[in-house]
Protein backbone atom coordinates (compact mmCIF):
# COMPACT_ATOMS: atom_id res chain seq x y z
CA UNK A 1 0.00 0.00 0.00
CA UNK A 2 1.26 3.49 -0.88
CA UNK A 3 -0.04 6.25 1.39
CA UNK A 4 0.15 10.01 0.89
CA UNK A 5 -0.03 12.02 4.12
CA UNK A 6 -0.61 15.77 4.31
CA UNK A 7 -2.12 18.35 6.69
CA UNK A 8 -2.79 22.06 7.20
CA UNK A 9 -0.87 22.50 10.47
CA UNK A 10 2.51 22.31 8.74
CA UNK A 11 4.98 19.54 8.08
CA UNK A 12 6.59 19.78 11.53
CA UNK A 13 3.28 19.46 13.43
CA UNK A 14 3.08 16.60 15.89
CA UNK A 15 -0.17 15.30 14.43
CA UNK A 16 1.20 14.56 10.97
CA UNK A 17 4.32 12.99 12.44
CA UNK A 18 2.32 10.59 14.64
CA UNK A 19 -0.03 9.76 11.76
CA UNK A 20 2.74 9.05 9.25
CA UNK A 21 4.67 6.89 11.71
CA UNK A 22 1.56 4.82 12.47
CA UNK A 23 0.62 4.38 8.79
CA UNK A 24 4.14 3.27 7.92
CA UNK A 25 3.22 -0.10 9.42
CA UNK A 26 0.84 -0.58 6.48
CA UNK A 27 3.13 0.29 3.60
CA UNK A 28 5.10 3.01 1.84
CA UNK A 29 4.41 6.49 3.25
CA UNK A 30 5.01 9.81 1.50
CA UNK A 31 4.57 13.03 3.46
CA UNK A 32 3.95 16.19 1.42
CA UNK A 33 2.76 19.08 3.60
CA UNK A 34 2.83 22.88 3.89
CA UNK A 35 6.01 24.47 5.20
CA UNK A 36 3.99 26.40 7.80
CA UNK A 37 0.57 26.70 9.41
CA UNK A 38 -2.11 26.89 6.69
CA UNK A 39 -5.33 26.33 8.63
CA UNK A 40 -8.65 27.67 7.32
CA UNK A 41 -7.34 28.07 3.77
CA UNK A 42 -10.21 26.04 2.35
CA UNK A 43 -9.58 24.72 -1.15
CA UNK A 44 -7.22 27.51 -2.18
CA UNK A 45 -4.57 26.74 -4.79
CA UNK A 46 -1.46 28.69 -5.76
CA UNK A 47 -1.47 30.16 -9.25
CA UNK A 48 0.37 33.50 -9.09
CA UNK A 49 3.77 32.52 -7.71
CA UNK A 50 5.96 29.41 -7.99
CA UNK A 51 5.50 26.38 -5.78
CA UNK A 52 8.70 25.12 -4.20
CA UNK A 53 9.08 21.64 -2.75
CA UNK A 54 12.00 20.92 -0.45
CA UNK A 55 12.91 17.42 0.63
CA UNK A 56 13.19 17.22 4.42
CA UNK A 57 14.14 14.62 7.00
CA UNK A 58 11.72 14.06 9.86
CA UNK A 59 13.24 12.82 13.11
CA UNK A 60 13.74 9.03 13.34
CA UNK A 61 11.86 8.31 10.09
CA UNK A 62 12.74 6.64 6.83
CA UNK A 63 9.83 7.75 4.64
CA UNK A 64 9.89 10.40 1.93
CA UNK A 65 8.97 13.89 3.21
CA UNK A 66 8.54 17.14 1.28
CA UNK A 67 7.89 20.66 2.56
CA UNK A 68 5.86 22.85 0.16
CA UNK A 69 5.36 26.63 0.24
CA UNK A 70 1.70 26.24 -0.65
CA UNK A 71 -1.71 25.23 0.61
CA UNK A 72 -2.83 21.74 1.65
CA UNK A 73 -4.61 21.39 -1.70
CA UNK A 74 -1.40 22.39 -3.49
CA UNK A 75 0.44 19.67 -1.60
CA UNK A 76 -1.88 16.91 -2.77
CA UNK A 77 -1.94 18.12 -6.38
CA UNK A 78 1.86 18.51 -6.49
CA UNK A 79 2.50 15.17 -4.81
CA UNK A 80 0.23 13.17 -7.10
CA UNK A 81 0.99 14.96 -10.35
CA UNK A 82 4.70 15.82 -9.98
CA UNK A 83 6.57 14.34 -7.01
CA UNK A 84 5.31 10.73 -6.94
CA UNK A 85 6.00 8.31 -9.77
CA UNK A 86 2.49 6.85 -9.50
CA UNK A 87 -0.70 7.56 -7.58
CA UNK A 88 -1.01 6.61 -3.93
CA UNK A 89 -3.61 4.05 -2.89
CA UNK A 90 -5.04 6.37 -0.25
CA UNK A 91 -4.66 9.96 1.00
CA UNK A 92 -4.76 10.88 4.69
CA UNK A 93 -4.96 14.52 5.78
CA UNK A 94 -4.22 15.23 9.44
CA UNK A 95 -4.12 14.64 12.26
CA UNK A 96 -5.50 18.15 12.66
CA UNK A 97 -5.17 19.91 16.01
CA UNK A 98 -8.77 20.88 16.74
CA UNK A 99 -12.08 19.60 15.35
CA UNK A 100 -13.45 19.94 11.84
CA UNK A 101 -17.16 19.57 12.50
CA UNK A 102 -20.31 20.62 10.70
CA UNK A 103 -19.98 23.61 8.43
CA UNK A 104 -16.32 24.02 9.44
CA UNK A 105 -15.51 21.59 6.62
CA UNK A 106 -16.09 24.44 4.14
CA UNK A 107 -13.18 26.40 5.62
CA UNK A 108 -10.88 23.56 6.57
CA UNK A 109 -7.56 23.08 4.83
CA UNK A 110 -7.43 19.58 6.31
CA UNK A 111 -10.71 18.56 4.71
CA UNK A 112 -9.88 20.34 1.44
CA UNK A 113 -6.69 18.31 1.05
CA UNK A 114 -8.75 15.13 1.33
CA UNK A 115 -11.29 16.54 -1.14
CA UNK A 116 -8.45 17.08 -3.62
CA UNK A 117 -7.47 13.45 -3.22
CA UNK A 118 -11.05 12.43 -4.03
CA UNK A 119 -11.11 14.78 -7.04
CA UNK A 120 -8.01 12.97 -8.31
CA UNK A 121 -9.80 9.63 -7.93
CA UNK A 122 -7.98 8.49 -4.77
CA UNK A 123 -9.74 7.25 -1.60
CA UNK A 124 -9.23 10.00 0.98
CA UNK A 125 -9.69 10.59 4.69
CA UNK A 126 -9.50 13.81 6.74
CA UNK A 127 -8.74 13.27 10.42
CA UNK A 128 -9.01 15.74 13.29
CA UNK A 129 -8.46 15.51 17.03
CA UNK A 130 -11.34 17.39 18.61
CA UNK A 131 -9.39 19.55 21.06
CA UNK A 132 -6.70 22.21 21.24
CA UNK A 133 -5.33 21.74 24.77
CA UNK A 134 -3.25 18.86 26.18
CA UNK A 135 -3.62 16.92 22.95
CA UNK A 136 -2.46 13.34 22.58
CA UNK A 137 -2.43 11.90 19.07
CA UNK A 138 -1.44 8.32 19.90
CA UNK A 139 -4.84 6.64 19.83
CA UNK A 140 -6.05 8.76 16.91
CA UNK A 141 -3.05 7.59 14.87
CA UNK A 142 -3.70 3.99 15.86
CA UNK A 143 -7.34 4.29 14.80
CA UNK A 144 -6.26 5.63 11.40
CA UNK A 145 -4.37 2.41 10.68
CA UNK A 146 -7.57 0.42 11.26
CA UNK A 147 -9.59 2.82 9.12
CA UNK A 148 -7.06 2.74 6.27
CA UNK A 149 -7.44 -1.02 6.06
CA UNK A 150 -11.25 -0.70 5.97
CA UNK A 151 -11.19 1.95 3.24
CA UNK A 152 -8.83 -0.04 1.03
CA UNK A 153 -10.81 -3.28 1.45
CA UNK A 154 -14.27 -1.77 0.97
CA UNK A 155 -13.44 1.27 -1.23
CA UNK A 156 -15.39 4.55 -1.39
CA UNK A 157 -17.80 5.80 -4.06
CA UNK A 158 -16.42 8.31 -6.58
CA UNK A 159 -16.10 11.94 -5.44
CA UNK A 160 -16.47 10.93 -1.80
CA UNK A 161 -14.22 11.19 1.25
CA UNK A 162 -14.46 10.50 4.96
CA UNK A 163 -14.28 13.27 7.54
CA UNK A 164 -13.20 11.81 10.87
CA UNK A 165 -13.20 13.53 14.27
CA UNK A 166 -11.75 11.77 17.30
CA UNK A 167 -12.22 12.77 20.95
CA UNK A 168 -9.04 13.83 22.74
CA UNK A 169 -9.09 11.06 25.31
CA UNK A 170 -7.80 7.56 25.93
CA UNK A 171 -8.93 4.53 23.99
CA UNK A 172 -10.72 3.21 27.07
CA UNK A 173 -12.85 6.37 27.47
CA UNK A 174 -14.03 6.47 23.85
CA UNK A 175 -17.53 4.98 23.74
CA UNK A 176 -17.43 3.80 20.16
CA UNK A 177 -17.75 4.89 16.54
CA UNK A 178 -20.72 6.74 15.03
CA UNK A 179 -21.44 7.17 11.32
CA UNK A 180 -22.77 10.71 11.22
CA UNK A 181 -24.13 13.64 9.25
CA UNK A 182 -22.65 17.13 9.34
CA UNK A 183 -24.01 19.27 12.15
CA UNK A 184 -24.41 23.05 12.21
CA UNK A 185 -21.48 25.09 13.50
CA UNK A 186 -21.62 28.86 13.15
CA UNK A 187 -19.66 31.72 14.64
CA UNK A 188 -20.36 35.18 15.96
CA UNK A 189 -17.51 36.98 14.24
CA UNK A 190 -15.81 40.06 15.58
CA UNK A 191 -13.16 42.24 13.97
CA UNK A 192 -10.69 43.88 16.31
CA UNK A 193 -9.47 47.19 14.87
CA UNK A 194 -5.87 48.21 15.52
CA UNK A 195 -3.36 50.77 14.27
CA UNK A 196 0.00 49.71 12.85
CA UNK A 197 3.28 51.68 13.45
CA UNK A 198 2.62 53.66 10.25
CA UNK A 199 -0.80 54.79 11.42
CA UNK A 200 -2.76 52.49 9.12
CA UNK A 201 -5.83 50.59 10.37
CA UNK A 202 -5.79 46.80 10.30
CA UNK A 203 -8.11 44.11 11.65
CA UNK A 204 -7.83 40.79 13.49
CA UNK A 205 -10.68 38.34 12.97
CA UNK A 206 -11.95 36.74 16.15
CA UNK A 207 -15.19 35.18 17.23
CA UNK A 208 -16.96 32.54 19.25
CA UNK A 209 -19.11 29.55 18.41
CA UNK A 210 -22.86 30.19 18.44
CA UNK A 211 -24.73 27.30 20.04
CA UNK A 212 -27.05 25.33 17.76
CA UNK A 213 -29.09 22.28 18.56
CA UNK A 214 -27.24 19.33 17.03
CA UNK A 215 -29.16 16.15 17.59
CA UNK A 216 -28.12 12.55 17.77
CA UNK A 217 -26.61 11.37 14.53
CA UNK A 218 -24.62 14.54 13.85
CA UNK A 219 -20.86 14.74 14.10
CA UNK A 220 -21.06 17.46 16.76
CA UNK A 221 -23.37 15.46 19.04
CA UNK A 222 -21.17 12.39 18.68
CA UNK A 223 -17.98 14.21 19.67
CA UNK A 224 -19.74 15.86 22.61
CA UNK A 225 -20.66 12.38 23.83
CA UNK A 226 -17.18 10.86 23.41
CA UNK A 227 -17.78 8.94 20.20
CA UNK A 228 -15.55 8.93 17.13
CA UNK A 229 -17.45 10.57 14.29
CA UNK A 230 -17.11 9.42 10.67
CA UNK A 231 -19.00 11.51 8.12
CA UNK A 232 -19.04 10.62 4.42
CA UNK A 233 -18.78 13.81 2.37
CA UNK A 234 -19.71 14.17 -1.30
CA UNK A 235 -18.41 17.35 -2.88
CA UNK A 236 -21.15 17.71 -5.50
CA UNK A 237 -22.92 20.71 -3.94
CA UNK A 238 -25.91 20.59 -6.28
CA UNK A 239 -29.26 21.04 -4.49
CA UNK A 240 -31.06 18.44 -6.59
CA UNK A 241 -34.51 18.84 -5.03
CA UNK A 242 -34.57 22.52 -6.06
CA UNK A 243 -33.96 21.91 -9.77
CA UNK A 244 -37.63 21.23 -10.63
CA UNK A 245 -38.73 24.31 -8.68
CA UNK A 246 -36.27 26.49 -10.58
CA UNK A 247 -37.66 25.19 -13.89
CA UNK A 248 -41.07 26.37 -12.72
CA UNK A 249 -39.74 29.90 -12.24
CA UNK A 250 -39.62 30.13 -16.06
CA UNK A 251 -36.44 32.18 -16.04
CA UNK A 252 -35.89 33.65 -19.51
CA UNK A 253 -33.04 35.46 -21.20
CA UNK A 254 -33.52 39.24 -20.93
Amino acid sequence: MRILVTNDDGIYAEGIYKLACALEKLGEVWVVAPDRQRSATGHAITMHHPLRAEKVKLLHTSFQAWSVNGTPTDCVKLAVEALMDHKPDIVFSGINKGPNLGTDVLYSGTVSAAIEGAILGIPAVAVSLADYQNVCYDYAAEFCTLLADKVINHSLPPDTLLNVNIPNTTKEKIKGVKITTLGVRKYKNSFIERIDPRGQIYYWLGGEIVDHENGEGTDIHSIQNQYISITPIHFDLTKFDLIDQLHQWNIQKA
